[in-house]
């Protein structure tokens, strides 16, 4: 995947609404920068203090894409600089960033354990074979790593799961080990999907209980017992309602992906449709869990 960075600077007031509007014109992610080495002191608790003016880094993943939100931020005014757009180097990320990944217990039986290490000696022990690669989700990230210790925490057994956002499949094939009946990855990538299968295979687990689609398959409405989605907070905040749809009365949902100052925002997009409350947190990522009223 070759993919484009933009950079401009903006100031504090601005992030909220430069966040929103990149990740609408198809930001896969947003990062902020100290613009001015300007100094954070301890602040207070739960206060998130940013810096007076800050260098904003949106990734995307189509040069285009990148260029036409260049003019878009441009045409709409605001920002204090130009936007900057650059290629980066095209390499296996996943593999460059996790080649010392090793086994890792996810909570409960559960366990990921790549192609080089050997089993732990467990009894009982739910084992997902699983290899970095060029979808995202190993089970070392903190937003992975809490879904996967709910799904452990609570097994979905003979449950129909929506996996939206799939990346390698990774919370889709947990959930099929610890028992689900079937389930259905999303990802707007068609790599994500092939990795998914591929992955699946690796597992023992045949086509008819996994399947994947690309998003613009609508999933059917009232349909799955437990829906899964460790993406960002603007697609959660977008995706409210067709989650909401797909999921039957009492169904569960795990949202993922988002970090602390933002779960008030995904938590409102969802109220109206389910219960919903912060179930864990890890290094200023959060886990959202909910029930379907």
């Amino acid at each position: 995947m070759s993919l484009t960075e933009l950079e401009l600077e903006i100031q504090a007031g601005q992030v909220e609404a430069f966040e929103q509007r990149l990740f609408a014109l198809g930001a896969v992610s947003v990062e902020l920068f100290d613009a001015g080495d300007e100094p954070l002191f301890e602040p207070p608790p739960g206060t998130h203090p940013l810096w007076s003016t800050i260098r904003l880094k949106a990734i995307f993943a189509d040069g285009l894409l990148a260029q036409i939100a260049a003019a878009a931020l441009k045409t709409a005014g605001g920002a204090e600089a130009v936007a900057r757009i650059s290629a980066i180097a095209d390499q296996d990320w996943v593999r460059a960033g996790l080649a010392g990944l090793t086994r890792i217990h996810c909570g409960g039986k559960l366990w990921v354990v790549p192609s080089w290490e050997t089993l732990p000696e467990v009894e009982e022990g739910v084992f997902v074979h699983l290899d970095p690669g060029l979808a995202f989700g190993t089970g070392t990230h903190p937003t992975t790593a809490m879904c996967l210790a709910a799904l452990a925490e609570t097994p979905p057994r003979e449950q129909r799961v929506l996996d939206f956002g799939c990346g390698s499949g990774i919370l889709a094939i947990a959930a099929l080990k610890l028992g689900a009946a079937s389930a259905l990855g999303v990802d707007i990538d068609p790599q994500a999907l092939q990795a998914t299968q591929t992955n699946a295979e690796r597992n023992g687990i045949h086509s008819n209980r996994l399947e994947t689609t690309l998003p613009d398959v609508e999933p059917p409405e009232k349909s799955f017992d437990l829906i899964l989605a460790n993406i960002l907070a603007g697609p959660l905040v977008t995706l409210a309602p067709t989650l909401a749809r797909s999921a039957r009365p009492g169904a569960r949902l795990l949202l993922a992906g988002l970090l602390d100052w933002q779960a008030a925002t995904v938590m409102a997009a969802y109220q109206d449709d389910f219960d919903i409350r912060i179930a864990a947190e890890r290094e200023g990522w959060v886990l959202l869990d909910g029930r379907r009223h």
